[in-house]
């Protein structure tokens, strides 16, 4: 047995933890940075960056389908599932190795192991003690399913679906979410035949209506099914696929059913409660400065109560390792936490939506407009369809930036600047958007609301 003492002991290496590891060393505190698998945690290993990779091989899959309308002559042969996993791992691996050389050449005491709080002061790693002044909890998030839902055999979450070797033939999706709707692209791409489960009225249903009504058609148009505003009632399988029955009474046939109902938080068996931290339903309650209830205890990352996003929890690892060290950093809220759904075509918002906005500021205090990227010359040489939809106070800053087509997730860091410096529409028109650019879409869209729209 030993005993390790440590200014700062993280609970976790993913993207909140690492990220906490490395802004306190900068800061010259001592850091002992705790880890049971790899670090890099679930954005690295089999969310984020893996999930990104099968997306990418799906969209050249796409294009040298449609390479004739280009001028460009090829043959789609099919899909290598080995070379594509081989992609995949070979990105993963990579990035992995930087991360962990990185990590130690700062000079960060990574410990492995499982570890249990144990005090507010003090993990558990097997017979070894480690004892931090302060201490931060980020050990992440599990893939959910729903109650009574069994994951096992036909029946799979994103981390069996992502080791999958080969193409199904029929997917069900259950859950029209971020990953829901990812895999389904994904697997559409492929060539399998792909039904989505959403119990909410919408795909994506945390975005602006009009950006899910949006996906919709365009889902629709690419023969992606789907099934909204009906509940999920039970699942059956056998050795060749499972059958899907719905509250109202359908049935969906497939191979396979990815349950993509959310993700929650990874704490249980941790010794959390046990230690006097507050907690919600597997959640760990905080203040708005990531403070647990406990002096010197904090938690990042998926398992505050939020948005669940990796580079979420990047900052807050950032923000606490900055508040231990004194320098009071600035609070950024989830509403101005940029947001990138990966699918064909891209979702992409930061801010309020314009429902949201109409409730918080009134509807009289509320203007928006929509641009079509039908207008914009960079959208049509990628052959996208999509929109451009900001919000703005009247008389008053931008509050929502929301937007849909091919690589949108590229134009979201202007949209967040915009939101989060609350910059009016009349401060972005004199600045110019290079051409031909999909940005050029953004500055059409500060243009109208300004008041002075030229291409409408």
């Amino acid at each position: 047995m030993s005993e390790q003492k440590f200014d700062l002991v993280v609970l976790g290496g993913g993207s909140g933890g690492y990220a906490a590891a490395l802004r306190a060393i900068q800061l010259g505190l001592t850091v002992g940075l705790i880890e049971k698998g790899k670090l890099g945690g679930t954005c690295l290993h089999t969310g984020c960056i893996p999930t990104k990779a099968l997306l990418h091989s799906a969209e050249v899959a796409d294009v040298s389908r449609e390479s004739a309308k280009y001028g460009v002559t090829t043959t789609f042969g099919g899909i290598d599932m080995a070379a594509v996993t081989a992609f995949r791992e070979g990105l993963v691996a990579k990035k992995y190795k930087g991360l962990d050389g990185m990590i130690r050449a700062k000079g960060i005491t990574v410990i492995e192991g499982e570890g249990r709080l144990v005090s507010p002061t003090t993990v558990q790693v097997g017979e070894d003690t480690i004892v931090g002044t302060n201490v931060i909890l980020a050990t992440g998030s599990y893939s959910r399913s729903l109650p009574g839902l069994e994951i096992g055999g036909r029946v799979i979450t994103s981390e069996e679906a992502l080791a999958l070797d080969y193409v199904p033939k029929k997917v069900a999706v259950l859950g029209g979410g971020v990953i829901g709707v990812e895999f389904a692209s994904v697997w559409k791409s492929f060539g399998a035949d792909v039904t989505i489960i959403e119990a909410l009225p919408h795909l994506v249903p945390n975005e602006e209506e009009s950006i899910s009504k949006s996906l919709e058609r365009a889902f629709r148009k690419r023969g992606i099914g789907y099934k909204l505003g009906i509940r999920f009632q039970s699942v059956t399988q056998d050795e060749n696929g499972v059958v899907v029955t719905l509250e109202n009474g359908d049935t969906i046939e497939a191979e396979l059913l990815l349950v993509a109902v959310g993700r929650g938080p990874a704490t249980a068996g941790l010794g959390f409660e046990e230690a006097g931290v507050t907690m919600d339903r597997g959640f760990v309650i905080t203040n708005e400065r990531l403070a647990t209830n406990i002096p010197g205890l904090y938690a990042v990352g998926d398992i505050v109560p939020g948005l669940q996003l990796a580079h979420r929890g990047f900052q807050q690892g950032i923000f606490v390792a900055e508040e231990i060290a004194g320098l009071n950093p600035i609070i950024v809220e989830d509403i101005n936490i940029p947001k990138v759904t990966y699918c064909d075509p891209e979702v992409a918002s930061v801010g309020y939506s314009e429902a949201k906005a109409t409730e918080k500021f009134g509807a009289d205090q509320v203007s928006s407009y929509e641009y079509n990227l039908a207008g914009n010359g960079k959208s049509a040489i990628l052959g996208t369809a999509g929109s451009i939809k900001v919000v703005r106070v009247k008389d008053g800053p931008v509050v929502g930036v929301h937007m849909i087509g091919a690589r949108v997730g590229e134009l979201i860091g202007e949209g967040q600047l915009i939101v989060n410096w609350e910059a009016y529409p009349e401060d972005i028109t004199p600045l110019l958007h290079a051409h031909p650019t999909q940005n050029e879409a953004l500055g059409e869209a500060f243009l109208a609301l300004a008041g002075k729209p030229l291409h409408v």
